[in-house]
């Protein structure tokens, strides 16, 4: 498997429905609520690409380019941007589609890095182990 294959393979798509419990005094996705599924779902994206433990270990300049109102759906696209030797990096983008009309549009951005660790809690490189087609 080539290594653009393999990050394909790890595209990792999560759809949610913001109800009311999700939102700030604005009746918007509290941005707090919006970085955590981001996370998860970029953790999710990074260890289906490597299959190795992870830990976060930096969330790199979030862009909230539009407010999410509640009654939406959202859908969290995750796809690893980078991968060096013992880290890698997944962008995060989310959409915003209105729940009763057609089309959506990029709501929130953002980049986050993850480290592979051993047993012991030490980084281990990303790539061990796994074959690499060039």
């Amino acid at each position: 498997m080539t290594l653009e294959e393999r990050i394909e393979q790890s595209e990792t798509r999560v759809c949610t429905t913001v109800f009311p419990f999700l939102t700030n005094h604005h009746d918007t996705l509290f941005g707090g609520k919006a970085m955590a599924i981001m996370d998860e779902v970029s953790f999710m994206a990074a260890t289906r690409f490597c299959r190795k433990r992870l830990v976060t270990v930096s969330s790199d300049k979030i862009n909230f380019e539009k407010a999410i109102p509640s009654g939406s759906i959202i859908e969290a696209v995750a796809r690893v941007e980078s991968v060096g030797r013992t880290s890698l990096k997944v962008r995060v983008n989310i959409y915003l589609e209105h729940m009763y009309k057609e089309g959506r549009e990029l709501a929130i951005q953002g980049l986050f890095t993850f480290v592979a660790l051993d047993d012991n809690k030490k980084p281990i490189p990303v790539l061990e182990g796994i074959e690499i087609d060039n």
